[in-house]
């Protein structure tokens, strides 16, 4: 009999699929679309709280569009 305590099978998550053409030309257009509504709003905040300290637009335009890209795939 197998001992599973000390070495389980790898399971297979949703997010370590392969991302394909099309899931990656969804992505270009989102993220195109987001980094100048991003760069806006990091203007806005850089004037507000007078300070770099913050994430700056590509890292939120990257983010917006990592988190709008699968909501199209899994409908």
């Amino acid at each position: 009999m197998t001992d599973m305590t000390s070495n389980p099978p790898r399971v297979r998550s949703r997010q370590a699929r392969r991302r394909g053409l099309e899931f990656q030309l969804y992505f270009a257009l989102i993220f195109a679309l987001a980094l100048p509504f991003a760069t806006l709003r990091w203007m806005r905040e850089v004037v507000q709280y007078r300070t770099l300290d913050l994430r700056g637009p590509l890292a939120r335009a990257w983010a917006e569009a990592d988190r709008t890209t699968p909501l199209i795939f899994s409908a």
